[in-house]
């Protein structure tokens, strides 16, 4: 038979059965049988065909990514209602699912394409939730697809890579929001509002049998309310139902020493992270951590019996999250005091059952050095420690409200698409607040996502009068958003606005002066000013330095005359302490 002839034949066999594998809906995780994952423009295409053929179903897009193409999600309703608020209004509960922030780590990908069209198929969509899947988050990684960038993965054939299209890693850029996908998540999150978050992930790390592991909301984070059912109900229910399932899981091995065998230790998910965030509007997060050495079928299935057991545990308790939700946003609109940062506590610990491979060491091939390896044939269970208390180590009494000047308008755009409430002063108004100076921060000496990093920031406050201008924006702390408020805009929280250099312009002194002319000037200063002499004279005293440097001695006198730069270090929002009346829009 001719080439051509062939080459037609072959196309046309193609096209018939690409055609009867979409009406039959056949993701090509299935038709691979569980070696490969889902291409995006497969993924995508999967969804679309879903929308068209079910109307539970409704694929939606929320603005573009980093890569040009638009974040879309995916909505199930039982009662075909796909816009938010009525779906608030009708006291549904609201299930996120996001996978693909690391498009490396794909199971969620493809266990949730495959988990929608069964409910769709089987009509088994629960009346009282409403699943919203985030297919693809990090569109640009899915683009940029290969094979080796996970050295340590068992599978699948080919995959996405970590960082998006500006090279971001995702998964830590919440707060900071450097990616158009991170803006296009938080519409999306503050849009639907979620009670229940699952975000999809490969652990890396030691061996062990399990092939799921679980990070769980720290429970020290989370509004009370919400913490104490997810760890006496929501987190031992899942535990149970994923054992039936065949899919025992353990706590995310995050090993204090080389091994686990010396204990584990819990996830402090600060607001950097997808949990982190979404622990700030009061929803309880997961992260689903398969292991990267288990076969990706094998890793794929658990994490389809996870957002299984997940959707029937949410539909059981539906109402009771809902009346928590709501009780826990109350709380937190009339909380006083705020953690800002947070520690281990290596005291406090309690024993869980761990089933390990045991831990050996052998002179390496490499290097003939000695090497660590887990023994498979010599399997284990055991009792280890886990370390998961964490205790604040600052905490802040909330303000009345923060005032922030409109020229910070990427922190204003952040603070409206988070859903806080802003009122803005009609007209120019001097107001008492209190102002916070920076006196001490370390700076991480590289980049770190894009950014240097600051920490350990060292504060002291004044109260001053302060000229604001009409549209200068006024934050009330009653609010549910109160963390959201807090945890970004205190210059002293782990991942504040501030550490992430969103306020690096006034930490740059603008003004100074010229030594030969500031001299007769600050001698008139010393001459007028007793106290201020008596000050310098103390401070010479007290400091060896100053005393034999004649230049430091003029700077010190600069810095404590009315010619000082007054911004120079003062962080730009303010505090009001004191019931204020404003005249505000």
């Amino acid at each position: 038979m001719p080439f051509k002839q062939t080459t037609k034949l072959f196309l046309f066999a193609f096209f018939l059965f690409s055609l009867s594998n979409l009406n039959a809906q056949v993701a090509p995780f299935e038709i691979s049988k569980g070696q490969k994952t889902a291409t995006y423009q497969e993924c995508i295409a999967f969804y679309n065909l879903l929308d068209q053929k079910y109307e539970e179903a409704k694929m939606l897009s929320f603005g573009n990514t980093d890569s040009g193409k638009p974040l879309n999600l995916f909505v199930l309703s039982k009662e075909k209602v796909f816009d938010a608020k009525k779906i608030k209004d009708l006291k549904k509960v609201v299930l996120l699912i996001n996978n693909g922030i690391h498009p490396g780590e794909p199971e969620g990908v493809d266990a949730s394409m495959i988990l929608a069209r069964e409910l769709l198929k089987n009509k088994s969509i629960p009346n009282n939730v409403v699943i919203c899947i985030i297919p693809i988050y990090n569109i640009g990684g899915a683009l940029n697809r290969g094979s080796f960038s996970r050295a340590n993965q068992n599978g699948p054939e080919s995959y996405g890579f970590r960082g998006n299209a500006k090279n971001l890693d995702l998964n830590r850029d919440f707060i900071k929001t450097d990616s158009k996908n991170s803006y296009a998540f938080q519409k999306i999150f503050n849009t639907w509002n979620p009670d229940i978050f699952v975000d999809t992930h490969v652990s890396n790390g030691a061996d062990y049998q399990y092939t799921m592991t679980l990070i769980e909301t720290q429970k020290d984070k989370l509004n009370s309310i919400l913490s104490n059912y997810m760890t006496s109900n929501l987190v031992p229910h899942l535990y149970q139902e994923m054992k039936k399932s065949g899919f025992e899981m353990t706590p995310y091995v995050d090993h204090i020493k080389e091994t686990p065998d010396d204990g584990i230790m819990g996830f402090l998910e600060t607001p950097r992270y997808a949990t982190g965030y979404t622990t700030l509007h009061n929803a309880i997060g997961f992260i689903t951590e398969t292991h990267m050495l288990k076969p990706f079928a094998q890793r794929e299935a658990s994490t389809y019996a996870f957002l299984n057991n997940i959707i029937k545990k949410t539909s059981q308790d539906a109402q009771l999250i809902l009346e928590l939700h709501k009780k826990a946003n109350e709380e937190v609109a009339k909380q006083q005091s705020f953690p800002l940062s947070w520690t281990l506590d290596r005291k406090d610990s309690v024993l869980i059952d761990f089933k390990g491979y045991t831990a050996e060491r052998k002179p390496s091939d490499v290097s003939g050095q000695s090497r660590l390896f887990y023994n498979r044939s010599l399997p284990y269970t055991k009792k280890i420690p886990q370390f998961n208390h964490f205790i604040a180590t600052q905490t802040i009494e909330k303000p009345i409200a923060y005032v922030v000047p409109q020229a910070w308008e990427r922190v204003i755009e952040l603070l409206k698409l988070n859903g806080v409430t802003l009122k803005t002063l009609k007209t120019d108004t001097t107001i008492s607040v209190e102002a916070t100076y920076i006196t001490d921060y370390k700076t991480g000496a590289r980049p770190y996502e894009g950014h240097y990093l600051h920490s350990a920031v060292q504060t002291i406050k004044e109260l001053l009068p302060i000229k604001y201008y009409a549209g200068d924006v006024i934050i009330y702390t009653n609010q549910k958003t109160n963390r959201y408020i807090i945890e970004t805009l205190e210059p002293q929280a782990t991942d504040s606005f501030f550490a992430w250099n969103f306020f690096d312009s006034i930490l740059g002194q603008k003004e100074y002066f010229s030594a030969y002319v500031f001299e007769d000037l600050a001698a008139d200063l010393l001459k007028n000013k007793p106290a201020l002499k008596v000050q310098f004279e103390e401070a010479k005293k007290a400091d060896s330095k100053l005393n034999q440097s004649d230049s430091a001695q003029l700077n010190w006198i600069y810095q404590h005359s009315e010619h000082y730069e007054k911004t120079f270090m003062r962080y730009p929002i303010t505090r009001i302490i004191t019931n204020t009346q404003l005249d505000l829009n």
